[in-house]
């Protein structure tokens, strides 16, 4: 490998505020070591989203950030604002994101010569079109990248299933700053009073967004029996989606009144964990979950369904409880535990925190990343020399 900058292109598609993969992006590009990397954030935005909050993320933050911006879904003029994109900033690495974006860097690696490299988040979405038709064309579409990361190893057996080689498949699990995700008990009582929760609430909280993969619905049912049995537990849903409203109306049926919160999209999940006693994620399907994260990181006793890549953060019995998904009074019973058992809880939640500190912190998912980015431009410089073409060629 040549001694200059490796210049790589992060390059996502999303609509509104993104989720967890956006974390994942913007942070690592904010850690990722300058002297050896030169790392362009550009994200495709659609100009009929009138929520798109990427960008003002980004300009927080002390990374170089760009957008293509898109008239529609498949708005042709995209190619040209980006392959002079690449063409200008010499870019080694195109590292992909999502199956629109990963077609788009395979198409830049055949024209242009670039290193396609893509990480796999998880296929979450529910449209037909997308379970029948783009997810898997993606997924054959990823046999053949030279390099792929899988947030789970879940997701790394769908990629081999798929036809991409054992040994093309690199999983990194997500990572977290412990620094920025740190209780605070002097805060405890100021956030729960200005949620208006009173001092001897027990309080359950959960993230994410208000989509069918995270089963919200499912909590909710858990929780009720729970909320009858103590009347001062409460349960706080922070996240936005397109079930907002269906949600309400079922806590609503469900005779939950003030005993259910639904905050809406916050930025502000590292203070609410301080207010929290539980955190319980009921999904039905996951990668690797952020808000788990977030949760061991602030030292938050977790309940969470066995799905995904979440056993590989948490290991049951031992940083959390896991149930199975679909599975309402188990998700009761666990939750019932965890809040009857505050030793066994508290000594749980220290021990994830001591795995982020030391295991899945985003310093150490970094610095895994950044050893893929050179492997990569390591084996093109081989390939090269192989066939007498100059490195910077």
């Amino acid at each position: 490998m040549s001694g200059a900058r490796l210049a790589i292109l992060e390059l996502r598609s999303v609509r509104g505020t993104g989720g967890g993969p956006e974390k994942t992006i913007l942070l690592g590009t904010e850690q990722t070591d300058r002297t050896r990397f030169a790392v362009t954030v550009c994200y495709l935005r659609d100009l009929r989203d009138p929520i798109f909050g990427i960008d003002e993320r980004a300009r927080r933050m002390n990374i170089d950030y760009v957008e293509v911006q898109e008239r529609h879904s498949f708005d042709p003029r995209i190619w040209t604002p980006l392959s002079t994109l690449v063409r200008e900033r010499r870019i080694d690495i195109v590292h992909s994101h999502d199956y629109k974006t990963d077609l788009l860097g395979w198409l830049l690696a055949r024209r242009l010569g670039v290193i396609p490299l893509s990480t796999a988040h998880g296929w979450t979405g529910q449209s037909a079109r997308e379970r029948y038709v783009y997810y898997p064309a993606g997924k054959r579409l990823l046999a053949r990248f030279p390099r792929v990361i899988a947030v789970s190893s879940d997701i790394r057996r769908e990629l081999v299933r798929h036809g991409q080689r054992e040994h093309r498949v690199t999983v990194i699990l997500n990572g977290i700053d412990p620094d920025a995700f740190k209780r605070d008990v002097f805060r405890r009582g100021g956030i729960r009073q200005a949620l208006g929760l009173a001092p001897d609430d027990v309080v359950i909280g959960a993230v994410g967004r208000l989509e069918r993969q995270k089963r919200f619905d499912v909590l909710l049912e858990a929780f009720m029996p729970l909320a009858r049995a103590r009347p001062n537990l409460r349960l706080v849903i922070v996240g936005d989606g397109s079930l907002k409203s269906e949600l309400a109306a079922k806590a609503g049926s469900l005779g939950l009144g003030k005993s259910c919160l639904l905050l809406g999209h916050r930025l502000d999940v590292a203070d609410l964990h301080n207010a929290f006693d539980l955190f319980v994620q009921a999904s039905e399907y996951e990668g690797t979950p952020n808000a788990a994260l977030e949760a061991m990181a602030m030292s938050t006793p977790i309940v969470a369904t066995d799905v995904g890549g979440t056993a590989e953060l948490a290991a049951h019995e031992v940083h959390g409880l896991l149930v199975a998904p679909h599975d309402v009074p188990g998700l009761t019973a666990a939750m019932n535990r965890a809040l009857g058992d505050p030793t066994g809880a508290r000594t749980r939640a220290a021990a994830a925190r001591f795995r982020v500190e030391h295991e899945l912190s985003f310093h150490a998912r970094t610095r895994h990343l950044e050893r893929v980015y050179e492997d990569l431009a390591r084996e093109r410089d081989e390939v090269k020399a192989m066939r007498g073409i100059p490195h910077h060629a």
